[in-house]
């Protein structure tokens, strides 16, 4: 008899309200926002909606709303996570895009603030996706399945802030270190993503609070 595979997926109804109440809220608050600005002396292009005929001004409004909205569920869909365990691997998949993991490879899982990461059996990072998933769904099936779970980083204590010109690091990491602080201070995910891989191909983990980069080295 063939194992199952265990999935963990973001609930519909979160994805379905995302994309149903982000755009209602956004009309509601802009509609709210012009109406505010006939009687209050609010400033700047606030004050441009008083040259607008009141319906005129109503109607953009919302359609403005609507568009933002649409824009912040579109931001927040691309986080909705599933977490597929088969015999074979440990699937990452969020719109757009997918981290597949040996399983056999896969030690430990645990959440990292909003982020769920898998970390193989010499402590390297195999994989680091934004989760909003339950912590407590998540441990069921990786444990269920055969793999650790942890309430936090097993390493925590091992973790350097990273500064330029330390000893520890040769100048190759550095040079990532700067690209990726350059990056982090600029908000530039994609770039942060990328020089986390190139990292951990040196052998060196890399976690982040409030744009501030601390290190670790993975065992081997």
């Amino acid at each position: 008899m063939f194992e199952q595979t265990t999935i963990v997926p973001t609930p519909r109804w979160v994805r379905v309200l995302s994309w149903v109440g982000f755009p209602v809220v956004g009309g509601a608050l802009l509609l709210l926002i012009v109406r505010a600005a006939w009687w209050l002396p609010l400033p700047g292009p606030f004050a441009l909606i008083r040259t607008l005929p009141a319906p005129a001004a109503a109607t953009v409004a919302v359609v403005v709303g609507v568009l933002l909205g649409l824009v912040l569920a579109a931001l927040a869909d691309r986080e909705s996570l599933t977490v597929r365990i088969s015999p074979a691997e440990v699937l990452l998949s969020r719109p757009g895009s997918s981290r597949s993991v040996p399983r056999g490879e896969v030690a430990v899982a645990f959440p990292d603030r909003d982020q769920l990461v898998l970390l193989g059996r010499t402590g390297r990072e195999l994989a680091r996706e934004p989760s909003h998933l339950s912590a407590v769904r998540l441990r069921t099936a990786f444990t269920e399945r055969g793999i650790a779970w942890a309430d936090q980083d097993p390493y925590l204590s091992a973790y350097h802030r990273w500064v330029p010109g330390l000893p520890e690091l040769p100048a190759t990491a550095h040079a990532l270190f700067a690209a990726r602080q350059t990056a982090l201070t600029s908000g530039d995910e994609r770039d942060q993503r990328e020089l986390r891989v190139e990292l951990g191909r040196l052998g060196y983990v890399v976690r982040d609070d409030h744009k501030r980069q601390y290190w670790r080295q993975a065992d081997g």
